[in-house]
């Protein structure tokens, strides 16, 4: 017998990029927008600058890919203290590609996760690195995209 639960998200996006005109024209609003949730801090968000975006603010597809990375990270680190092994250190060069085209705009073809693990002298370092595919199984946000996420990691012992 399967259980289920539901959980539910609630964010609020306020676009802040009218320059005075709104979008009477495609060049004369600005990509900027706020995202909050609760009481968390606030993300300053744009589009891409491909799209004519800030490139100093998150854009949706990078928040895609973090939320991709994150998600694994978060599952990948629960496994591990179920198993004994000990992580010292997680960093991930997560990279998604996307592609436009002309009948249906943008959409992702995949995510390459990277992650680099650093793990004690004691632990288990083959078994540190099949749980990557479990964490991979479990993830949430994973399991709701229609393209490919894979995941390359690199196990490395901690020298202390």
């Amino acid at each position: 017998m399967t259980s289920t639960k539901t959980h539910t998200y609630v964010v609020h996006v306020t676009w802040t990029g009218n320059t005075g005109r709104g979008t009477a024209g495609y060049k004369g609003y600005d990509r900027s927008f706020v995202m909050r949730a609760g009481d968390k801090p606030e993300i300053a968000g744009s589009s891409d600058p491909a799209f004519r975006g800030d490139a100093a603010r998150w854009n949706p597809e990078d928040l895609l890919v973090a939320s991709l990375s994150a998600c694994h990270k978060l599952w990948y680190l629960h496994l591990c203290a179920e198993a004994g092994i000990v992580v010292t250190a997680y960093d991930d060069d997560a990279e998604g590609s996307m592609v436009e085209d002309s009948s249906r705009g943008g959409f992702f073809t995949g995510v390459r996760l990277r992650p680099l693990v650093t793990i004690t002298a004691t632990s288990d370092a083959a078994r540190a690195r099949a749980l990557h595919e479990e964490a991979h199984r479990l993830c949430f946000i994973a399991n709701s995209v229609n393209f490919p996420v894979t995941c390359e990691p690199t196990i490395g012992m901690d020298e202390n």
